[in-house]
């Protein structure tokens, strides 16, 4: 597989941007239509998944991305993409890591899910600012990985 140039427009849709990937780009990653990618915008590398929505197949552009780059929806964009093979780890914090190896079957069913849903239970603890809020999201993911 060889490494995927093209140029689009970054797509505006109320506040979400995303990159159209052309469909010959993704038949030559030759990785299925959820493809872990290595994206590259103007010298801004990040890793991502491709989605498919209304039939076409789409990258996220974060707000953060779009800071780094300096772009904004409806702006012209050459994009890189590499099939990413590199596994997927989320580091777990340690009060988290404490919760889901105390609970009978919890760890093995935090491990068990993809990558973005064990990165979205990390942000959720990491995102509290008081001990109480966090003491209880981490009670929450254990719940939310053993129902």
């Amino acid at each position: 597989m060889a490494t995927q140039t093209f140029t689009t427009t970054l797509l505006l849709d109320g506040n979400n941007t995303g990159v159209e990937v052309p469909p010959a780009v993704v038949e030559a990653l030759s990785a299925g239509k959820r493809a872990p990618v290595v994206v590259t915008v103007n010298g801004h590398t990040y890793r991502s998944t491709l989605a498919v929505m209304g039939g076409r197949h789409l990258i996220p552009f974060s707000a953060a991305h779009r800071r780094e780059t300096g772009l904004a929806g409806g702006d012209p964009i050459e994009v890189t993409l590499e099939l990413d093979t590199a596994p997927r780890v989320v580091e777990v914090p340690a009060d988290l890591a404490a919760a889901l190896d105390a609970a009978p079957g919890a760890r093995a069913a935090f491990d068990a899910l993809s990558p973005s849903a064990r990165k979205a239970h990390v942000t959720a603890v990491e995102g509290a600012k008081a001990a109480e809020t966090r003491a209880r999201r981490v009670a929450a993911v254990v719940e939310k990985v053993l129902a």
